[in-house]
């Protein structure tokens, strides 16, 4: 019964969802009432969704076999959580989740979008209405998650195995948060090109759903990340995959977003490109969106392929997409001038931020479907791989990391380059003896590491640069510069933070690339090898039962030069529902380095063991963090929360309809 009316509370979102598109386009003039309509849709929709959801968990956490998508994804045996996150780790279950994400963005706007102009809050309202309406009507009408199955089974077939795990009942929710928090972007763009008002305004109210959205896909790709790197037993934690690549493009359009509204926000500049980019934001959301559940890849991430369904989702794409884009290039002739500025200014240097940002988003785009293309066009099959995005994306991203620390230093509209490196100078010493020194002690020779470590901490050095000099640190009293720190806007300390977290990041990547030790090797139990100065025993081999798998366990003894000890335990597992083998890597923490070891398939009277130590390499995620707490210390600001001005005019009485 909870099965149906789930499925039924669903068609009937859908149902409000098409009201509230028509409804909200052809009256969004008429004020105060169709708003209030939006909104109370916006917050139903929500509703209805969430209860839709709430009964597929509950089917999967009762184990109620008479659900087909609790056949498929599911089985008595495995633990709560995971019967829990079994609801999203297919198509059809994780399609009700990028629903009810998109009808809770619509429903934050509704709530918490009542400063806005009526005629604008309408327009988004609907625009977030017709996105639902697009998506719940493809899953009602090609991925219904309600279909029952008559008989019922008395056990399910299982999730995916390497599905099975926490980082994987967290990465996909934040990740879709990301994804469709841009929505909220998109809407404020159509709403924005329809009604003709583009302003400061307009961008002081896109910011924080911009800000909110890329605050959680930096999580999701962080979580992602460290989840291939432990569970998947490769030893990495980035590999260019197609899908990998899908999420990351949002990413690198999406920051590009934010620094283009800072800009339309304060000089009432860039109107056209920030329009543009609130669209392809969005766009590129989709594109991944239609990669993951096409059938075009192989991949460990899709969760479909089905060529069918592929093309219904590039058709929702081609109309929502196309439509808006086609209105985009109607519209944006209309748009007037913002103010001048110096090239040499803050303005400046937030545009050569975008222009770099956008070359990259735009190689890797063409990286990830150039081979797709070229296949499906001509049948010719290439591989465009590793080493083409790590110089591509590299030689992109060196230059915009040499010029981000000058950016808040710079002034609005005219600035003075050469002041600004000047109050730079500590930074970029500290910085080159830093990288000097670490890469003498590391044993580089001729490499690129040593590069990688001086913009890494030129990136991190600079961001604290300018906390120094507007606290004037070293020149005022201790409570003189406490009392300014403390009453500095908190955009300037999120500015300070994300960079700083960025170049947390690049030390890492450059550290754990640059000094990385990997071996392969057979042991038996009563055997020892070494690797970066640890001694790693093979003390013994057992089988441990698990609550739905059996694990083939290896006992390591790792030992420290300084005759410290710690316990690692590799393990295969075998799940008993499917037969389906995994490798559950171990992993010890030294510091900010990791011992990472991995139990291969036996062989006939021995074990092949790998181990890697990756030093630093938790900094990638620590820098990563830092970078979402400053989107956090972010939507703090009072400007945030305020949202913008009001008008000073009075109000103009509507025209009569």
């Amino acid at each position: 019964m909870e099965i149906e009316l789930g499925h039924f509370a669903f068609i009937l979102a859908f149902a409000i969802s098409v009201v509230s598109a028509v409804g909200g386009y052809i009256f969004w003039r008429r004020g105060d009432r169709v708003a209030l309509f939006l909104q109370q849709g916006a917050v139903l929709q929500c509703l209805l969704v969430a209860a839709a959801f709430a009964a597929l968990i509950q089917a999967f956490v009762v184990s109620d076999f008479s659900l087909a998508l609790a056949v498929n994804n599911s089985h008595s045996l495995k633990p709560l959580i995971f019967k829990i996150s079994g609801v999203w780790g297919n198509h059809e279950g994780s399609m009700v989740l990028w629903v009810l994400i998109l009808v809770a963005f619509g429903a934050l706007v509704a709530l918490f979008g009542r400063g806005l102009p009526r005629p604008l809050l309408s327009l988004v309202l609907a625009t977030q209405s017709l996105l639902t309406a697009a998506f719940a009507g493809f899953t009602i009408f090609t991925s219904n998650p309600f279909e029952r199955m008559i008989p019922a089974p008395l056990e399910g077939t299982d999730l995916n195995p390497i599905l099975q795990d926490v980082g994987l009942a967290i990465h996909p929710p934040l990740l879709y948060a990301g994804y469709v928090g841009f929505s909220v972007c998109f809407s404020f763009a159509v709403a924005a090109l329809i009604s003709g008002k583009i302003d400061a305004a307009w961008a002081r109210w896109v910011r924080p759903w911009t800000m909110l959205a890329w605050l959680f896909l930096t999580l999701g790709i962080a979580m992602g990340s460290y989840w291939a790197y432990y569970e998947l037993g490769w030893g990495g934690w980035w590999f260019w995959d197609p899908v990998e690549n899908a999420s990351f493009m949002p990413w690198l359009a999406g920051t590009a977003l934010l620094h283009s509204a800072i800009v339309m926000e304060k000089r009432n500049a860039l109107k056209i490109w920030t329009i543009f980019l609130s669209i392809i934001t969005f766009s590129l959301s989709l594109l991944g969106t239609f990669m993951v559940r096409s059938g075009i890849l192989t991949s460990v991430h899709t969760f479909a392929s089905d060529p069918t369904r592929g093309l219904v989702i590039l058709s929702i794409l081609a109309v929502l997409i196309g439509g808006a884009f086609a209105l985009f290039a109607l519209r944006a002739s209309a748009l007037r001038a913002g103010g001048l500025f110096s090239p040499v200014s803050r303005e400046g240097a937030l545009i050569l931020n975008n222009l770099f940002l956008a070359t990259a988003t735009g190689a890797v785009l063409v990286g990830t479907l150039y081979p797709l293309l070229l296949d499906a066009l001509a049948g010719m099959t290439i591989s465009v791989g590793a080493p083409f995005f790590d110089l591509t994306f590299s030689i992109l991203m060196a230059p915009l990391l040499v010029v981000l620390p000058f950016g808040p230093l710079l002034a609005w509209k005219r600035a003075d380059v050469v002041a600004a490196a000047q109050r730079l100078m500590a930074a970029a010493a500290l910085a080159i003896f830093l990288a000097i020194l670490i890469s003498a002690l590391g044993g580089v020779s001729i490499s690129m590491a040593p590069i990688g470590l001086l913009l890494g901490f030129w990136v991190a050095f600079g961001a604290l640069a300018e906390l120094v000099e507007r606290g004037r640190i070293g020149r005022l009293p201790l409570r003189e510069r406490w009392r300014r720190l403390v009453g500095l806007p908190r955009s300037a300390w999120s500015t300070a933070l994300g960079h700083f977290g960025l170049g947390v990041t690049v030390l890492g990547i450059v550290a754990t690339t640059a000094w990385e030790s990997e071996l392969v090797t057979t042991l038996n139990p009563g055997e020892t090898t070494r690797l970066a100065g640890y001694t790693i025993a093979f003390e013994s081999f057992e089988e441990v039962p698990g609550p739905n798998y059996m694990a083939e366990q290896g006992v390591f003894r790792v030992s420290e030069e300084n005759g410290s000890t710690r316990t690692l335990t590799p393990e295969r597992r075998i799940y008993v529902a499917s037969g389906t083998p995994t490798t559950e890597a171990a992993i010890e923490t030294y510091g900010f380095s990791q011992l990472y070891l991995q139990l291969g398939e036996p062989l006939a009277d021995t074990h092949v063991v790998r181990a890697w130590f990756k030093p630093y390499v938790t900094l990638i995620w620590i820098g990563t963090i830092l970078m979402a707490l400053a989107g956090v210390v972010s939507l703090t600001d009072r400007r945030m929360r305020v949202g913008a001005p009001a008008r000073r005019h009075a109000a103009q009485p509507e025209p009569a309809q």
